[in-house]
């Protein structure tokens, strides 16, 4: 079948709207009718991966309707509405304990994995496209998944605000429900404003008596911070907030979530805790923090990483979205919609921190 996608065809030039070809669904895959799609800054990172293996199609945090399933598929049936997430394999040790975020074979299955007889999915003027990314490629009007990735959803949903619990939303809010864990009396430093740290805030506030803090540079974002609920927003310009945060929260911080990747800021978080706690830190970034030794060892600190909010989707993002159908957690303030023939648009006011999570619309 025919639809359009957003290829990237040069990491340094503008996505193009183009008609590819789809092919129909092998046994084991779905095939989705995208509605929306959420822009996440993996997906920018990753327009710089396959250069011989151009145009690249991107895009990991679909939402749409289902509208036609392989034999061997009975979990997901036509009619359905879904949210598109990561891949797994569903039988190493990993995924057997309940973590499929660090499945052994993610790597394969969702940096752009290909079918097992490495036949294409989706070709343009005939050339086969770079897709199978997060298992989806969902930056079309179509795309197809798998069971294991393809979470059905409550229809009532608005898939614009569906489609970030995908990634971005199930990792924010997924950090502090499933990684930290604080509970009545904790005090929640978050490093990062954007879409991963306000979904953070808000899951946070699910928690009655916990106490956060917003650690962010942007002024707009400190002001939808302390709007969402955060008691204390912090500007980190011009010096390090660790000792801030320590004499605010009375001795530092119970538990602390970096979003940004970058090293010093994680150092900094790790510098604000408390005796005994924890910082978890969800951006891939580069570099090593400077962290002192003695500071870990003698006040029993520790640091974390943690993917894709340590989540089981099939369970997660239908316990998320009901949090929000229930007023309790409402990501909709994130959300800015542009239709997909303005990915241009939506990419710049990213960059521009004008908004937090853009949203493409099919």
């Amino acid at each position: 079948m025919r639809t359009t996608a957003l290829l990237s065809r040069d990491p340094a030039a503008p996505f193009t709207a183009e008609t590819v070809e789809l092919d129909g669904p092998r046994d084991d895959e779905i095939l989705v009718r995208i509605l929306a799609s959420g822009i996440c800054h993996t997906d920018l990172v990753n327009r710089a991966a396959g250069k011989p293996d151009r145009p690249v199609l991107l895009g990991h945090e679909g939402a749409g309707v289902v509208t036609a399933v392989g034999a061997s598929v009975t979990s997901v049936a036509p009619g359905d509405h879904v949210v598109l997430t990561f891949r797994h394999c569903g039988a190493c040790p990993n995924c057997a304990t309940g973590r499929p975020a660090y499945c052994r074979h993610s790597t394969a299955l969702n940096h752009f994995g290909r079918r097992a007889d490495k036949s294409p999915r989706v070709t343009v003027d005939g050339a086969p496209v770079r897709d199978g990314f997060f298992g989806q490629s969902s930056f079309a009007g179509y795309a197809l998944a798998t069971a294991d990735n393809t979470v059905v959803v409550d229809p009532a949903v608005d898939p614009a605000v569906a489609a970030s619990f995908g990634c971005g939303f199930q990792t924010g809010a997924g950090a502090v429900l499933n990684a930290l864990r604080p509970e009545s009396g904790a005090w929640l430093a978050i490093y990062g404003g954007g879409a991963v740290g306000s979904a953070a805030l808000l899951a946070a506030r699910t928690v009655p008596g916990v106490r956060t803090v917003v650690v962010e540079t942007s002024a707009a974002r400190r002001t939808l911070a302390a709007e969402l609920g955060a008691d204390i927003v912090l500007d980190p310009a011009g010096a390090g907030t660790a000792e801030t945060v320590r004499e605010i929260t009375g001795g530092g911080a119970t538990h602390a979530l970096d979003t940004t990747g970058i090293a010093a800021v994680l150092a900094d978080a790790f510098a604000a805790l408390t005796t005994g706690a924890t910082v978890v830190a969800v951006g891939l970034g580069t570099g090593v923090p400077p962290i002192d030794v003695r500071d870990m060892v003698l006040q029993g600190k520790t640091i974390r990483g943690c993917l894709e909010g340590d989540a089981e989707p099939a369970g997660f993002i239908p316990h998320l979205l009901g949090l929000y159908a229930d007023g309790k957690l409402p990501v909709d303030r994130l959300v800015t919609r542009f239709p997909h023939t303005e990915i241009a648009a939506a990419l710049a006011a990213q960059h521009a921190g004008s908004v937090i999570k853009p949203v493409l619309t099919w």
